[in-house]
């Protein structure tokens, strides 16, 4: 039998934090992002208006500050281990992740399958970024379904690793769902329920396919 492992990654593999915190704490915009990541929690904006306001945020952007915000963020431990022990296995791994793709996709180095994120224009910034290249909830179930063609599995045979709102909709669309460090939108819906600082903890509540 083999499976996908979905893992988001703001919040999830990012203990208490997301990657546009991070980037912008590199820029001395920290506050400022703060205020994005609580309008965008209340309600207030969706997806596109949060991802446009980043990057205007982001003018000064540079693969250095990407670099050294990836380097300092606050992972949790042995993703790479427990990377390394689905593939192992036979099985399949992928990041989705409404957070830009040029930082989600520095987890492919990591052992990572696939990496997908918001679509943002290459660094520095010289074109406006495409709202319609900014992923939402629903578009995590989309891309999941793009993997299991790809990897030729089904939803049947996928995990979901989450902690938000934003995967509410791919808990719900996968049978086994692993709520890492949740919030009270998703801590009910998950299949088992983790809290620490361990990724290889929060895996072993699944396991390798028998």
């Amino acid at each position: 039998m083999t499976r996908l492992h979905l893992f988001d990654m703001d919040g999830t593999l990012l203990h208490g934090s997301t990657a546009p915190l991070e980037i912008s704490r590199q820029l001395g915009l920290e506050g400022e992002t703060v205020a994005l990541e609580r309008a965008i929690a209340d309600g207030r904006i969706g997806p596109p208006e949060y991802a446009a306001q980043v990057y205007d945020l982001w003018s000064g952007l540079t693969e250095a500050h990407v670099r050294a915000a990836f380097e300092a963020a606050p992972w949790l431990a042995r993703i790479r281990e427990v990377w390394a022990r689905i593939r192992s296995a036979g099985e399949y791994c992928a990041v989705v992740s409404l957070s830009p793709s040029f930082f989600v996709e520095r987890l492919l180095d990591w052992g990572a399958h696939a990496a997908h994120g918001s679509r943002f224009p290459a660094i520095p910034f010289t074109e406006p970024v495409d709202p319609a290249g900014v992923l939402s909830a629903a578009a995590k179930v989309v891309i999941a379904e793009r993997l299991c063609a790809e990897f030729g599995v089904t939803r049947a045979d996928c995990v979901a690793y989450g902690d938000s709102a934003s995967d509410k909709d791919l808990f719900a669309a996968v049978p086994v769902s692993v709520a890492v460090n949740a919030d009270a939108h998703v801590a009910g819906l998950a299949t088992h329920s983790y809290s620490g600082l361990d990724l290889w903890e929060a895996y072993e509540l699944v396991g390798p396919a028998r």
